[in-house]
């Protein structure tokens, strides 16, 4: 396993939460797409890797076709992208990413949970040491496949020489940037894309107690509790890594 792997494990604890709010919060991100790129997947990236990570939640496809035209209506909400970046208790660094139709409710919200629980928010880019953002492709391995020819093929993406890789699945990093040239790559190139987003990595992580653990996973749960947040991130070193 690549060593983001180890990272990736860290930032994203319980990461949809129950089967309902997992919609709700894919089908924010289809109204994102929509209202930035438009209604039609093949003319708009985002809105293909929305849609593969919805079947891969196994959301239903009449849930996706109607968010999508909910997006298209007058009076669907704005959802605006923000993102909240603070310490919680013990130094470690805690990343949300919300989408909101009420910039006021959610900063009240996010800064309450980090109140209740000893932490404190910070500015915007204070944690951009610690994480470092990310493309994340998943796909279905192709019988032959040599990776090493599909990084160098990738590279001049960004794409990194690390990779993660299962029985049936394989995932690959890069730049940014370069979401949609790398989504495009592969799909012209035939693999069967099943996930694709961003991600932030730790850069380093920090050990705590086990009795710090349990604090630390009570806020992120209560975080991941408000229906605008998206993805809490942290550089709390995972239980795996610490057992012998």
């Amino acid at each position: 396993m690549g060593r983001a792997f180890e990272y990736r494990k860290a930032t994203k604890l319980k990461r949809w939460g129950n089967m309902a709010r997992t919609f709700t919060r894919i089908g924010k991100q289809i109204a994102i797409a929509v209202k930035s790129g438009g209604p039609e997947p093949e003319n708009n990236p985002a809105l293909r890797a929305v849609i593969a990570n919805a079947k891969r939640e196994n959301m239903p496809k009449d849930n996706v076709e109607r968010a999508i035209k909910n997006a298209m209506g007058k009076d669907q909400s704005e959802y605006k992208e923000m993102n909240y970046e603070g310490y919680g208790p013990h130094g470690v660094a805690i990343f949300v990413e919300t989408a909101t139709d009420n910039t006021t409710r959610t900063v009240a919200n996010v800064r309450s949970v980090f109140n209740k629980f000893g932490g404190n928010l910070g500015t915007s880019g204070s944690l951009d040491f610690i994480f470092t953002w990310k493309s994340m492709f998943t796909f279905n391995k192709k019988d032959g496949l040599e990776m090493d020819d599909l990084i160098l093929e990738l590279i001049d993406y960004g794409v990194e020489d690390e990779y993660d890789e299962d029985e049936n699945e394989i995932t690959i990093y890069g730049d940014p940037k370069s979401f949609a040239q790398i989504q495009k790559y592969l799909e012209d190139n035939g693999f069967d894309v099943t996930g694709s987003e961003f991600t932030r990595i730790p850069n380093d992580l920090k050990d705590v107690t086990d009795e710090q653990r349990a604090t630390l996973e009570k806020m992120i749960d209560k975080l991941e509790d408000d229906e605008d947040v998206q993805n809490v991130y942290s550089n709390m070193r995972p239980a795996e890594d610490t057992e012998e």
